[in-house]
């Protein structure tokens, strides 16, 4: 089953929808950001989640004791990492790490190699942005990383392309935020929409890999 994270949650209404539209993940989102959300903030969203559903910091290029505190005072599971940092600032993290890498072309995935996380989040590179840039990259990329390591596919997906991204990368998971916003606000139609096509991708796609099994052993 494809894993999906609902990134740039801001309030306990959106946190919900995408836990209850099946959502495995939610983000949080604590560096320079209009969707950056406070410490007390976030707490309250966190405490708001059933079980099962993980809480995902995202930080670029912060002090590594402040997150390591942020991580506990929120409750997070997981640290998404979205800077400069390096392979040794992810292994003192107290928790698993999904290391983000903006592709511009094929050398962008070269320090994949170095790292030992948890999955790498393939997003598209921008010069003035860190993530949330609504525009996609060469998903052909992705593919090709895919082989090596687990990619979690990112980068102007939205409800309506998001099975091709799913046909052509064959992704661990996908993250989503602008891509299920409109007016810059979480839209939960389009959150319980992005999930929804997610979910019949894996049923369509499971079923033929099923089959396609099943007449190799025939």
């Amino acid at each position: 089953m494809t894993r999906v994270k609902i990134c740039g949650i801001s309030d306990i209404a959106s946190a919900l929808v995408a836990a209850e539209a099946g959502a495995h993940a939610i983000g949080l989102i604590f560096a320079k950001s209009r969707r950056q959300v406070t410490l007390e903030r976030a707490r309250e969203i966190t405490a708001s989640l059933p079980p099962f559903v993980a809480k995902v910091g995202v930080f670029v290029d912060e002090d590594r004791g402040r997150v390591t505190e942020i991580v506990e005072a929120a409750g997070l599971d997981t640290v998404q990492l979205h800077g400069q940092e390096s392979p040794d600032y992810c292994a003192a993290m107290p928790v698993p790490v999904v290391k983000a890498i903006r592709v511009k072309n094929a050398a962008s995935l070269s320090v994949l190699a170095g790292y030992r996380v948890a999955a790498f989040l393939l997003d598209t590179y921008d010069p003035e942005v860190m993530g949330g840039t609504g525009r996609p990259f060469d998903w052909s990329l992705a593919a090709e990383a895919r082989r090596g390591h687990p990619v979690i596919l990112s980068g102007g997906l939205n409800p309506g392309n998001v099975v091709e991204g799913l046909e052509r990368v064959r992704p661990f998971g996908v993250d989503v935020s602008s891509g299920v916003e409109t007016d810059g606000r979480k839209d939960h139609a389009k959150i319980r929409g992005f999930i929804r096509r997610v979910r019949e991708w894996d049923v369509t796609y499971g079923s033929a890999e099923a089959q396609e099994r099943g007449s190799a052993i025939r």
